[in-house]
């Protein structure tokens, strides 16, 4: 295949916009390992001493040396960061001085141990962080790893070597590494290290060599370290190719692509073939389909299979398959295609135009896997051709006859006029209907013209040269047109389905998102699935368990009749994370087909559709699209409630944790006192002086009526929460309950007053609003100084009249002000803690809500001295009173 020329070709822009982000940018370089005791630290340091010989400023930030001789003596001359100290737990531990190495901007700064956890109290929880923050102030960073400590072979290294590693670092971040330097080192010699003492003690080595560096588990890592760095750098060759628009493949690595459809009999075949030669070389590969207007094939099946066998896939839209398949070769740098041999229409068996064949002949860059043709398999499974319906072949005849009364009518037109006219009506007939009824109109064209128009009129005669031209470019512009026609409709067919996946998908979103509930998300989920369908329904696992959460038909008659064949299905759906079912391959046989709602923490429950006929491809890509979106949705919904639950009984906690401390706290000092006072009383009346007799009496009402008014603010908190409060609003006036407030306080004495004589009456609740005043009075009073004063004073704003409680305490601290009236909360106020319960306020709130009203705290006071305490104001505002 000829290339086109090197101005044709162009950069890619995603590779061109990712060069773009790292302008700027400092470079991280990684010495990756495959075990601790390789030497990364060592290697990094006799590479950061050669860089500094260089002329090139570079500053030990953080050095893990865990003791080792060699490593130190590496650092001898190297300029070492201060580190930073900070207290956990009771130990000063010495952390990396991120400020410090910001601050001193090096070129290049070494930062040992990536995967590294800060201890709390930093900026960053890891230290990859720090690096990445680093790199954004434009400093280059040199740092270490352990193959083990990467996020997604987590698992793996369990499974091999029997211990979960605790510290990972996100893929994506070794991806972000400009140069991968691996530190390899034989299992035998690390564990001779180990032996020698040169790793760990001697009682750590041997405990060691017996475990995780047994040297099976060795090797496995020393493989995955080899390959991880393999992977790097064949997708920086990718991306320097797409960014140069260097045309591929460069075979530095393998890659292997299975094209489906097309001419293909049996694309399954083709997929394990891939799979087969993918393993063998051990590289990845994809799967590849160019779907071509009016030849959309059933693919499914094949598509699960690749996946299932860990394939990539693709379906690209294109008329040139050829082209279609090196371009994407070429931008995937493969190095080898798999196909089937095929069944190519006649013509391009004659031709040997069939893509294999075309492939094999000219695909030079590239190594061409052709399969063998399985035994006894059928041509692949298409579209059936839609019945055009006996309106076309009445429309193109029509056209014909008026152009035929036409030319009788109008008998000045000249014979070839008219020809010209038959073959319009032809064009017209081709690009309305296609490529049968173009043939149609232009037999019965060419016919009408040489019986009507052709001396001798009115006889049909093909006997001169002109006469059999004129049939074949009849027929010549009727193939033509009526191909290209059917062409241009079959790509705006397929173009349409494409908009209308596209559509759907925009409207899976839509819909999805609005459901609030998780039985809303369940319905809309199978209604959605059965405007596709016709009939659908979500099973949702429960244990260990399905049951069916929603059910939706597209008409009132269709009913959902689940049997053991597709239960099955579902279950395996289910525990495999695979779709099952109809049209895929396994069990293939059920009625239906069932698509895992699948998540990161797992399989949800699966969406099943009932397949009462082959899907087509925009079908499988929405009813995909859906339940991934459905399944992404409904983990949301559980994590919102989940979150709300937790929240929930937090709070149920703290609040029944802060009852229960009032109730030991509040109940139990005053009851204390008053058994102490009757104890005495009851045993040493006689001896007691009167005055004494009346001192411990007075006690005991003054601790009862304290208990009776903790009792009464939890009461009043119940009734307030369960809504069984209900304000009398009426014009009151405030001096009068202000008095009655004071009057409840024992240092009423301590309470000014100042409401101007002209303040409208406020509508209000008398009796609640004596109890919101007597708590903000009480709370004030608790938090004065002693011989403090306390002022309620009140003013008219507007519609309201504010009423104001001033205290003269050491106020609230800024953090705590949004919460005060929150129940069982009590602001910190230094060393003094006064009795209550943290419900005063809250009930004083919630009373002036009641009424209408809003409450609000500041402090300092506004007019609070500038040497003295800076005191608290609380303020309510209530509506006046209608005169």
């Amino acid at each position: 295949m000829p290339r086109p020329p090197d101005d044709d070709r162009r950069p890619d822009p995603d590779a061109l916009a990712l060069a773009a982000t790292r302008e700027g940018k400092g470079r991280l370089k990684v010495f990756l390992g495959m075990a601790p005791g390789v030497g990364k630290t060592w290697e990094m340091l006799a590479a950061a001493r050669r860089k500094r010989e260089d002329g090139v400023d570079v500053v030990a930030g953080l050095i893990e040396t865990h003791g080792r001789r060699e490593t130190i003596a590496q650092i001898s001359d190297l300029p070492v960061l201060p580190r930073r100290k900070l207290t956990y737990r009771g130990r000063e531990i010495e952390e990396f001085d991120l400020d410090g190495a910001l601050a001193r901007r090096p070129q290049l700064l070494l930062l040992d141990e990536l995967a590294h956890t800060n201890v709390p109290g930093s900026r960053h929880a890891k230290r990859w962080e720090d690096a990445i923050e680093l790199l954004d102030a434009g400093i280059d960073v040199w740092s270490t790893l352990n193959i083990q400590h990467l996020e997604s072979l987590n698992d793996a290294i369990a499974r091999i070597t029997g211990v979960r590693v605790a510290e990972t670092i996100p893929d994506r971040v070794l991806s972000l590494a400009a140069d991968i330097e691996v530190i390899d080192l034989p299992p035998a010699e690390l564990r001779a290290r180990l032996v020698e003492g040169r790793v760990y003690p001697p009682e750590t080595a041997q405990r060691a060599l017996g475990g995780f560096f047994r040297e099976g588990n060795l090797a496995a890592l020393r493989e995955m370290a080899l390959r991880r760095a393999a992977e790097h750098v064949d997708a920086d060759i990718a991306s320097y190719m797409r960014a140069k628009a260097i045309a591929g493949p460069w075979p530095a690595s393998e890659r292997v692509m299975a094209l489906l459809g097309g001419d293909t009999v049996d694309a399954e075949a083709v997929v394990r073939h891939a799979a087969r030669l993918a393993a063998a070389l051990r590289a990845p590969w994809l799967a590849v389909h160019v779907e071509q207007p009016g030849k959309i094939v059933d693919l499914s099946a094949a598509f699960s299979l690749a996946i299932q066998l860990g394939a990539e896939t693709e379906t690209l839209t294109g008329g040139d398959i050829f082209r279609q398949t090196l371009a994407e070769a070429e931008r995937r740098n493969v190095t080898q295609i798999v196909l089937g041999r095929g069944r190519p229409g006649w013509w391009r068996r004659l031709a040997r135009r069939g893509l294999a064949e075309a492939l094999a002949r000219r695909a030079d860059a590239f190594a061409v896997h052709i399969t063998p043709r399985p035994i006894g398999t059928a041509k692949p499974v298409r579209r059936p051709r839609p019945p055009l319906g006996v309106w076309p072949w009445l429309a193109s005849a029509a056209l014909v006859a008026l152009v035929t009364v036409i030319g009788e009518v109008v008998r000045t037109i000249p014979e070839e006029a008219m020809g010209m006219l038959f073959l319009a009506a032809v064009v017209v007939a081709a690009s309305l209907h296609g490529l049968r009824v173009a043939l149609f109109a232009a037999v019965l064209g060419f016919l009408s013209w040489n019986f009507f128009f052709i001396p001798p009129l009115y006889v049909l005669t093909i006997s001169d040269t002109k006469d059999v031209i004129a049939i074949f470019v009849f027929l010549g512009v009727a193939v033509i047109t009526g191909a290209m026609a059917s062409r241009v409709r079959s790509e705006a067919r397929t173009a349409q389905a494409r908009i209308e996946s596209l559509r759907r998908i925009a409207g899976f979103s839509r819909a999805l998102g609005a459901a609030r509930t998780e039985p809303e998300l369940l319905a809309e989920l199978a209604k959605q699935g059965a405007g596709i369908t016709a009939l659908a329904a979500v099973l949702i696992k429960v244990g260990d368990d399905l049951v069916i959460g929603a059910q939706a038909s597209a008409t009132p008659e269709s009913v959902v009749e689940l049997d053991e064949a597709a239960l099955a299905a579902a279950r395996w759906s289910v525990e495999k994370g695979e779709p099952a079912g109809a049209g895929t391959a396994t069990m293939p046989s059920a009625a239906w087909r069932f698509l895992p709602l699948a998540t990161p923490q797992g399989t949800l429950g699966v969406l099943g559709v009932s397949v009462r006929a082959p899907l087509t491809e925009p079908e499988h890509q929405a009813l995909d699209a859906l339940a991934d979106r459905a399944a992404v949705t409904l983990e949301r919904l559980r994590l919102a409630r989940e979150a709300a639950q937790s929240a929930a009984q937090s709070e149920t906690q703290r609040l029944r944790t802060a009852l229960l401390s009032s109730l030991s706290h509040d109940l139990r000092t005053p009851l204390t006192a008053i058994r102490g006072a009757a104890e005495t009383l009851r045993t040493a009346w006689a001896q007691l002086t009167p005055e004494t007799r009346g001192d411990l009496l007075s006690s005991i009402e003054h601790d009862t009526a304290r208990m009776h008014r903790f009792l009464a603010n939890i009461t009043d908190m119940t009734r307030l929460e369960s809504g069984e409060i209900v304000p009398r609003l009426a014009p009151t006036e405030l001096p009068e309950v202000v008095e009655a407030a004071i009057a409840r306080q024992e240092n009423g004495l301590l309470i000014l007053v100042n409401i101007p004589p002209d303040i409208p009456p406020v509508r209000a609740d008398p009796l609640l609003l004596e109890q919101v005043l007597v708590n903000l009075l009480d709370n004030a009073l608790k938090y004065s100084p002693t011989n403090g004063t306390v002022s309620v004073t009140a003013r008219r704003e507007g519609a309201e009249v504010a009423i104001s409680v001033s205290d003269e305490g050491i106020g609230i601290a800024g953090e705590d002000l949004p919460h005060v009236f929150d129940s069982f909360y009590r602001a910190g106020r230094g060393d003094r803690v006064a009795p209550g319960t943290g419900l005063g306020l809250a009930i004083a709130r919630g009373f002036t809500i009641a009424m209408g009203g809003r409450i609000e705290a500041a402090s300092p006071r506004p007019d609070a001295p500038p040497l003295g305490f800076p005191g608290t104001v609380i303020t309510l505002h209530l509506p006046a009173a209608a005169p």
